[in-house]
């Protein structure tokens, strides 16, 4: 299935997940920020609050878009050992992506919550949304960082994504909801007509931060 756009992936995942989780009040936790414009329609159609929870991408040097790993709000980390060794990366390398990516990510906090305090996880179900997922390193790296807060029941959910990704992830979340999972995945991108950057300004009002 080819999405539209973000939005058409997200109101197909909605639907995808309504029947079993109308009931549950879930909490759904955006990943800033492709996952956003996702999420909002699955928060919409569970009439569940929205909010995002910070994790990026620890890319390879010199080739930022293959993940080696990935970093969540609270300290966690996650890497790929299979893609660092493939590509011979030092440990001084991930130390230096680590605290970019940190500064990054505290600058979307600030930008993305403003004065709104962390929703409160605590016996709750939480579903977290991402367009899709290539490796599964940022969303496994949410799931670890959202247990944290010792929710009831963590939901890991992508319109697409790879067998591998997919089938590793549910190793860490409770449950794990992929729409596509192509034997030919060749990334997210290639399952949307429209896979354009989205902007902090649209995050903002997905998310209503003034």
């Amino acid at each position: 299935m080819i999405y539209k756009n973000r939005v058409d992936a997200g109101e197909k995942l909605a639907e995808a997940l309504y029947e079993k989780f109308k009931d549950a009040k879930p909490i759904v936790l955006a990943l800033p920020r492709g996952g956003v414009p996702v999420a909002g329609p699955v928060a919409k159609r569970l009439n569940a609050p929205l909010d995002v929870f910070q994790v990026r991408k620890l890319g390879v040097p010199g080739h930022e878009e293959y993940a080696m790993g990935a970093i969540a709000t609270g300290g966690v980390r996650v890497l790929n050992e299979n893609v660092i060794r493939q590509m011979m990366v030092t440990e001084n390398d991930i130390l230096r992506v680590a605290r970019q990516e940190e500064d990054e990510m505290r600058r979307r906090e600030r930008a993305y919550r403003g004065s709104r305090p962390f929703p409160d996880l605590e016996g709750k179900t939480v579903i977290i949304v991402d367009d899709g997922l290539a490796t599964g390193a940022t969303l496994r790296a949410a799931v670890l960082g959202v247990k944290e807060y010792m929710p009831a029941r963590v939901v890991a959910a992508a319109p697409v994504g790879s067998i591998e990704a997919c089938t590793e992830l549910r190793e860490t979340a409770d449950e794990v909801i992929c729409l596509e999972t192509p034997a030919r995945f060749g990334g997210v991108g290639a399952w949307y007509d429209d896979f354009s950057q989205t902007t902090d300004e649209e995050v903002r009002s997905w998310l209503g931060v003034e």
